[in-house]
């Protein structure tokens, strides 16, 4: 299938359209989320509470017997909740920071989920393949009431983060501002958590354990690049993960063998690696050109500065000086001396430059600064 006719099959055709609005719904949740995420340095806590995931999934399956996704997602949010608290309990309570305690957390829970997948799929249950497709993702498999969940707890989500949005941002940025506010900052730093843990277990399904964190994080890095405001951070996110949610479905329905989850993954990375390079505030190339800029500026300076020394010992400013006075100067160019020309700050009579009135006021104005 070529991308031009997924595009066209995308409306009338019920397992694309399925598809397509559960990664785009799924990519703006998390792109929303995991820009508190990004902000409150806790972009290893998606990685930590995807895997701390896992155990839920696998004991849900042994005490229900059955692999249905509402059951399966409901241990997972339990089991990632448990994980989180078991963070924030060890940094608070012991003197671990807070990396050591994702890791431990991360490699402890997933180190179990992985012993309960092993021994399930020795049990003679027919019903347990599959469960490892939420170790990497398996988009195919959503349904309708798989998006209609999704969509669900994306607009729960919008309406609290409207209520509380004040709240939010002064937590965000201002954590003790907050408290002598008067707000409950344990409450809110809980709700956030809450959905953070709610937006990676919806995620399970299509991304994975391994590739959720990617999910969460790539969307809102790529978003801050491009702006110092919150709200339009999030929105920005939340678009920039629909799109990679939409786009990586489109590439992979249109080739053979290609897995959705790894692909929308792949897809969200190249937002961050255009944002990281092409982005006015913070991009790679505009800040290069700006370093060149600068560095051009500096030495037209240091040129004009160079030569207003040597004009304002004489009484006339547009006396002529020899051009081979400049070339002991190490700032000097010709082509920084054809600019002075060009800016009329400077005229040039065969090997003979003098300095113009405009010249003359321009350096004084740049010793004025110093």
């Amino acid at each position: 299938m070529e991308l031009s006719d997924y595009f066209s099959q995308v409306f009338s055709d019920y397992t694309l359209r399925t598809i397509t609005l559960g990664t785009a719904i799924l990519g703006a949740i998390c792109g929303m989320l995991g820009s508190f995420a990004v902000l409150r340095k806790q972009s290893l806590l998606g990685d930590a509470i995807s895997h701390a995931a896992l155990p839920g999934i696998a004991i849900a399956f042994l005490i229900t017997g059955t692999k249905d996704t509402n059951v399966l997602l409901l241990g997972a949010l339990v089991s990632g909740l448990i994980g989180t608290f078991w963070i924030r309990g060890m940094i608070t309570k012991t003197h671990l920071k807070s990396d050591t305690a994702l890791g431990l957390v991360l490699s402890l829970f997933f180190g179990f989920g992985m012993l309960l997948l092993t021994y399930i799929q020795k049990q003679p249950n027919a019903n347990q393949a599959g469960l490892d497709k939420y170790l990497f993702g398996q988009a195919a498999t959503l349904v309708e009431s798989d998006v209609w969940l999704m969509a669900i707890v994306t607009s729960v989500c919008l309406v609290v983060l409207l209520l509380f949005w004040k709240e939010f941002k002064i937590l965000l940025f201002d954590a003790d501002y907050t408290k002598t506010l008067g707000f409950n900052t344990r409450f809110i730093d809980v709700l956030i958590t809450f959905f953070i843990v709610l937006a990676i277990v919806l995620g399970l399904q299509t991304v994975g354990v391994v590739l959720m964190s990617a999910m969460l994080l790539a969307p809102a890095a790529a978003a801050r690049q491009w702006t110092n405001k919150l709200s339009v951070m999030i929105v920005l996110a939340a678009i920039f993960g629909a799109f990679s949610g939409v786009f990586g479905t489109a590439i992979s329905a249109s080739q053979n063998n290609l897995s959705t989850g790894p692909v929308i993954v792949l897809v969200a990375g190249v937002f961050v690696l255009f944002s990281f390079v092409f982005s006015p505030g913070r991009g790679i190339l505009f800040k290069q050109l700006r370093v060149y800029q600068n560095r051009r500026d500096l030495k037209l300076q240091k040129t004009l500065q160079f030569m207003f020394d040597i004009a304002r010992t004489h009484e006339d400013i547009s006396h002529p000086h020899a051009i081979r006075i400049l070339n002991n100067f190490q700032g000097y160019t010709k082509a920084t001396l054809q600019e002075l020309i060009e800016k009329d700050w400077v005229s040039v009579s065969g090997q003979n430059w003098s300095m113009t009135e405009k010249g003359y006021d321009a350096a004084q104005n740049l010793y004025n600064k110093n």
